[in-house]
C-alpha cells in the first residue's frame, strides 16, 4: 500500500516553484521520486532553485515562462512534452497577493491579481490537460487558500481569485474525470514564507493568528508536502474535485 504514495517515473511541473511554497512542493515530490520541472519569469531564479535541488540529489528541471502568457505556455508546454516526456502531475501555485481596501483596488491591480491567480490555471491547466486527455491519465492539483472559504479586510480581490480557483477546479474534475485525470485543489492556511514574512513579523497579527487556528502557529511549508504527494499519487486515484485545507484547523472552528 506504501508504494501508491510513491512518485517514482512520474514527471511534475510545479508553476511558480522557484521559492516558497512552490519551491517546497517541488522538493517534496521529489523526495517521493518524481522528475520537478521548477517555474518561474526569470531564468536566473529558475536556474538557481534547479542548481539548489540537484545538489540534494533530488531529480530536478526548469522551464521559464509567464502563466499569463496564453501562447507562451502552451508553446512551453509543448517543448517540455517533446523534450522530457510526459507532464504526469500539474501543481498550478504561481500567485500574487495585492493588499489594499477593496474601493482604493485600481482595474490595472485587479487584473493583474486575476490574470496570474485564477487566468495562469486556466491557461496551464488546459495545455497540459490536452496532453493527458490524449492518454487518459494525469493529476492537476492547483493551489487555493484559506482564502476560497473565508474573507479578510485588504484583500477581497485575492479571496475572490481563490474562491474561483476552487469552483474551477470543480469544473475541470466535471470536464476532464472521464478521461481519467484527478483534479484536485489544496488550500493552505497561513505558512511562513517571504510573502508572508510582513504579518509573521507584526506582533498583532501574529498574536490573532496563534490565538485563531487550534494548532496554536504558523504553518511550515514542509508541512503541505504530505498532502501534495497523496494528491499526485495513485493513492488518490478516486479523489476529484476536493479542495484539501492544511490549515490547523483554522476554517474547522470560529
Amino acid at each position: 500500500m506504501i508504494d501508491n504514495f510513491r512518485l517514482n517515473r512520474r514527471r511534475a511541473l510545479i508553476t511558480g516553484s522557484v521559492r516558497g511554497i512552490g519551491l517546497a512542493l517541488a522538493r517534496g515530490l521529489a523526495q517521493a521520486g518524481a522528475q520537478v520541472v521548477l517555474n518561474g519569469r526569470d531564468a536566473e531564479r529558475a536556474q538557481g532553485a534547479c542548481a539548489l535541488l540537484r545538489d540534494e540529489g533530488l531529480d530536478a528541471e526548469y522551464s521559464v515562462f509567464d502563466v499569463t502568457d496564453h501562447q507562451a505556455v502552451a508553446t512551453a508546454v509543448d517543448a517540455l512534452e517533446n523534450r522530457l516526456g510526459p507532464i504526469d502531475i500539474l501543481i498550478n501555485n504561481a500567485g500574487l497577493q495585492h493588499r489594499q481596501a477593496l474601493q482604493d483596488v485600481s482595474a490595472e491591480d485587479w487584473h493583474r491579481l486575476m490574470s496570474t491567480n485564477l487566468g495562469g490555471v486556466f491557461n496551464v491547466s488546459k495545455a497540459v490537460a490536452r496532453h493527458m486527455i490524449a492518454r487518459q491519465r494525469g493529476k492537476i492539483i492547483n493551489i487555493g487558500s484559506v482564502q476560497s472559504e473565508l474573507a479578510r479586510p485588504s484583500i477581497a480581490p485575492y479571496a475572490a481569485s481563490k474562491g474561483a480557483v476552487r469552483m474551477l477546479t470543480r469544473g475541470m474534475c466535471a470536464d476532464w474525470a472521464g478521461h481519467g485525470l484527478q483534479i484536485n485543489a489544496l488550500a493552505p492556511g497561513y505558512f511562513q514564507t517571504e510573502l508572508n514574512q510582513a504579518l509573521v513579523d507584526d506582533p498583532a497579527f501574529s498574536d490573532w493568528l496563534v490565538q485563531r487556528t487550534p494548532a496554536g502557529r504558523w504553518g511550515n511549508v514542509e508541512e503541505l508536502c504530505g498532502a501534495a504527494v497523496f494528491l499526485a499519487s495513485s493513492a488518490s486515484d478516486f479523489v476529484n474535485g476536493q479542495t484539501l485545507f492544511v490549515d490547523g484547523g483554522l476554517t474547522s472552528v470560529v
